[in-house]
């Protein structure tokens, strides 16, 4: 099975989410409707372009946190690889009224922090537990800030 990050179709399907984002000043519908969205934007390890990716995220405070899910699959998403070669990314954020855009450093979290985060949103979003239970990989919990 492809992953979602070399599925064509994933490809569309994220890029109309980001159409959508963009034009709605950050709200979108369908699954992601109640879903705090952020779009991330890497430079690609290898190829050194930049990629963006639309991701959930839960707030922490001045930090945004994100999950290498990947959808429960056995490797990390290519974004995180991305942001592991270059941890400078940029954020998109939507207020509902406008796009508010940064520079910011990602930090992968460990231990007591990383499993405090990845409960938090758990908790919040059952379908990460589905996530988890998919794959033998620890999930990277990633702080934006």
């Amino acid at each position: 099975m492809a992953d979602r990050y070399s599925d064509p179709d994933m490809g569309s399907w994220n890029a109309k989410i980001m159409a959508e984002f963009r034009a709605g000043h950050g709200k979108v519908g369908g699954v992601f409707a109640d879903v705090p969205l952020l779009l991330l934007t890497t430079v690609g390890a290898r190829s050194g372009r930049e990629s963006t990716t639309p991701l959930g995220y839960l707030p922490d405070g001045d930090r945004r946190i994100v999950f290498a899910t990947n959808g429960g699959q056995a490797r990390n998403p290519a974004w995180y690889h991305n942001l592991l070669a270059q941890p400078r990314v940029r954020v998109e954020v939507g207020t509902g009224t406008q796009i508010e855009e940064y520079v910011c450093t990602a930090t992968v979290l460990t231990g007591a922090e990383r499993d405090a985060l990845w409960n938090e949103q758990e908790s919040r979003a059952p379908v990460f537990a589905e996530y988890k239970s998919k794959t033998d990989r620890l999930i990277p919990v990633i702080a934006l800030a």
